[in-house]
């Protein structure tokens, strides 16, 4: 069966009493025990609740793993896998990061004694030098966030498991629609399901994927003994916008190709980073282990002098936090989503005072280039009478 099939399916099938169509929201955080020593499979909700239990079944199957553990937000579900670790273990980690991720890293996990290293995860010969006997994994964002750099999922997971490594990747931006790394060789998949996933903008979720019975045993005790668990109700309408991904994301897809191609032919603009590019130095790559590309990207205006205007001048676009929504998105990374990374970090791999990043909604893509447009015109003549 097709993965269209699948996502319009979740859950459908599952309630066998009634044989409803949209799985219930169990709210119950306690379940009886037939007698004692007898469980029905449901004792505490925190350790498993029925409505979660299809969403994470969903989530496995979709990523093509063994076990999904839906979680409260995407930090979250990174938490959880970094409570795998011990004190005294290293992380090699995607150059061009999350500032939240980073934040997590830098300002508390070094407090429990895990460090971590961040290099250019296409580079080999650096992720090599960085290497130390503590290294446990790697952490991969695969397009990163937010210059969407790609890295060779199948060249980094052979590199690692030869070194004995976990592999993890952030697979957010594509989500299993387009992208499936374990597939490609990764251990453990993380999301902000809250983004593509969830798809609607009103709820915060997080997911993991992991393949293999001796580490999806290890996360299920960290997810039920950290409780970093998604409610009944939020795994619902993490299923419920789950169903209509296929549709949404080739509409994504389509308005980000036509936008990024439009704005790499304005005058006011330096560059486009997006994949489906073929300028894009991941282009390549991005063809060979997805179907398709997300409908995130991020350009670089000549003169940072337009960038509050435009920000200010924008209607049908809003200028928010956030990504993946039916609702397109303009944010400004380096005082909001990578505030938490210092500024010559930021900087030196190029998120600086000029860049935008766009998260493409499913409007019709005439109304986005018409709204940005004239927020770049406005931009110009203010500019020009100041």
């Amino acid at each position: 069966m097709k993965i269209e099939s699948h996502l319009a399916q979740i859950g459908s099938q599952k309630e066998p009493v009634t044989g409803a169509v949209s799985f219930p929201i169990y709210n119950a955080t306690a379940f009886r025990h037939p007698k004692l020593g007898q469980s029905t499979g449901f004792d505490y909700t925190r350790t498993k609740n029925p409505t979660r239990a299809v969403l994470e079944e969903a989530a496995a199957e979709l990523e093509c793993g063994d076990a999904a553990f839906a979680c409260s937000s995407g930090m979250a579900a990174l938490q959880t896998v970094f409570a795998y670790f011990s004190q005294g273990d290293h992380l090699i980690v995607s150059l061009d990061l999350y500032g939240g991720t980073y934040r997590l890293l830098e300002q508390i996990m070094t407090r429990f004694g895990i460090t971590a290293s961040y290099v250019d995860t296409n580079d080999i010969d650096g992720m090599s030098e960085k290497l130390t006997p503590h290294t446990k994994a790697i952490l991969v964002e695969t397009p990163t966030n937010p210059l969407m750099m790609i890295t060779d999922l199948e060249r980094v997971s052979a590199w690692a498991k030869s070194r004995g490594l976990l592999v993890i990747v952030d697979n957010t931006l594509l989500t299993p629609f387009l992208q499936r790394p374990i597939e490609l060789g990764a251990d453990i998949v993380i999301h902000s399901a809250t983004k593509y996933l969830g798809g609607h903008n009103d709820v915060l979720a997080g997911l993991i994927i992991s393949k293999g019975e001796e580490l999806s045993a290890k996360l299920a005790f960290l997810h039920n003994s950290i409780g970093s668990v998604l409610g009944p109700q939020d795994s619902w309408l993490l299923m419920r916008g789950m169903k209509t991904l296929a549709l949404r994301m080739e509409r994504h897809e389509y308005n980000a190709t036509a936008l990024a191609n439009w704005l790499m032919e304005h005058p006011a603009i330096e560059d486009v980073y997006y994949p489906a590019l073929k300028h894009h130095p991941g282009h390549d790559i991005q063809n060979r282990q997805s179907s398709g590309n997300t409908g995130i990207f991020s350009f670089r205006l000549k003169d940072a002098r337009y960038v509050e205007p435009i920000l200010r001048h924008i209607k049908l676009i809003a200028f928010a936090e956030s990504l993946g929504g039916v609702e397109s998105l303009m944010t400004y990374p380096a005082i909001q989503t990578h505030a938490d990374i210092p500024e010559e970090i930021r900087k030196a791999i190029g998120v600086d005072d000029r860049l935008l990043r766009f998260s493409v909604g499913i409007e019709h893509v005439d109304d986005l280039i018409a709204d940005l447009g004239q927020a770049i015109e406005e931009a110009r003549l203010e500019i020009e009478q100041s």
